[in-house]
């Protein structure tokens, strides 16, 4: 048996220890058999003079303590009831998950409506301002010269209004997107968080 296929039969015996110290048992015993090597034993040798991998095995999980093979199962154990909790109070979880969902989503689309409520005003004031300004012209020579004075402050207060309110209804927008992105990402990071354990 040549080093490669004595590295491949062990890993094979050795499955149910953890990837990390599969890992480290292979490289050592790679190790050993170079050293053979470098002593002058041909590559068949210095393999049968490790022993078989049966060998090896066996005693590699002699060597394992009966702590770590309890604590193993202990871990297991532990794994087990925490999903026989999490199915058995998924009615009480479930529903308060969906209840904070609930409050959440709600307080987001009362934020983006008072926003839209915002932008509806400037809309209103940026349309107020030319047509006041048009009444002011129809008003101007005829016997109503004081209307097309009022149409003309009015327009004038619509406009004044509309440069004001778009500049209120920028700056809470851009609060808005902040606040929908950052709460977006929290969800997401809770979730994600949650697959991760």
């Amino acid at each position: 048996m040549n080093k490669q296929e004595f590295i491949y039969a062990l890993k094979g015996k050795l499955k149910k220890l953890p990837k990390k110290e599969v890992a480290e048992r292979l490289n050592f015993y790679s190790e050993m058999i170079d050293d053979r090597m470098e002593e002058g034993l041909s590559e068949e040798d210095a393999v049968a003079a490790i022993g078989s991998a049966d060998e090896i095995a066996r005693s590699i999980y002699k060597e394992i303590s009966p702590d770590q093979t309890a604590a193993k199962q202990k871990s297991k154990k532990a794994s087990v009831t925490k999903n026989i909790l999490l199915i058995a109070g998924s009615p009480v979880w479930l529903s308060l998950l969906i209840s904070a969902l609930a409050v959440v989503f709600s307080a987001w689309a009362s934020m983006w409506a008072v926003v839209i409520s915002f932008w509806a005003a400037f809309f209103s004031f940026a349309v107020s301002a030319p047509a006041g300004i048009l009444l002011t012209l129809s008003n101007l020579f005829s016997a109503y010269g004081y209307a097309a004075a009022f149409f003309f402050c009015c327009s004038l207060t619509c406009a004044s209004l509309a440069i004001f309110s778009f500049l209120g209804c920028k700056r809470l927008t851009d609060y808005a997107l902040i606040f929908t992105k950052k709460g977006a990402l929290a969800i997401k990071n809770f979730f994600s968080g949650k697959e991760n354990e």
